[in-house]
């Protein structure tokens, strides 16, 4: 039994649905996005409420009856308040500049990388600091995941680009002493 799949969505006001051929297309004020919805689940919108029933009891229906419901869910979300994520920027001589649809990264190399952000995200940058902002949750913790992987920061200095509350582990360097 699935606990989150049988839980019902509530539709604010200001967001249309439209289900055609298996696909739900959620339009609100961030944008719009297409929801793939699977053959093994049924989808009926009453009254600003949407109800997800798998059409079987097999292995596959199962798992994707709570797959699906939470992508839909995270459809409307993303379409009435949007995701975001925080990024910082640690290190000396390190930072970000906004270029249009591109972000231009000093981090440390002898050459400066040039990010190109995709439609559909927005990034606000400051000089160590970083939000990726967009409607569509996958997209957004996928970019942001791209950005950290360009310099992840290092045990040691802790130097690097890190998710706004992650904790990166020190280590301790080296210690000189006589080996006799």
């Amino acid at each position: 039994m699935s606990r989150v799949g049988n839980k019902v969505i509530n539709v604010p006001d200001g967001v249309s649905l439209v289900n055609k051929d298996n696909n739900l297309s959620v339009n609100g004020p961030n944008g719009n996005l297409v929801v793939n919805i699977c053959d093994e689940v049924s989808l009926k919108i009453e009254d600003n409420t949407i109800n997800l029933t798998r059409k079987s009891e097999d292995k596959v229906s199962k798992s994707m009856h709570g797959t699906t419901r939470q992508l839909v869910s995270n459809a409307i979300e993303g379409v009435t308040n949007g995701f975001s994520k925080h990024l910082e920027i640690i290190g000396v001589g390190y930072n970000v500049k906004p270029q249009g649809k591109k972000l231009v990264f000093q981090l440390g190399f002898s050459h400066d990388i040039v990010f190109d952000l995709p439609d559909g995200i927005e990034a606000v940058a400051q000089k160590n600091s970083l939000q990726i902002k967009g409607a569509d949750k996958q997209l957004v913790g996928q970019v942001s995941a791209k950005i950290r992987s360009l310099r992840k920061p290092e045990p040691y200095k802790g130097k690097g680009i890190r998710y706004k509350d992650e904790y990166v582990r020190s280590k301790q360097g080296k210690t000189v002493g006589g080996g006799e």
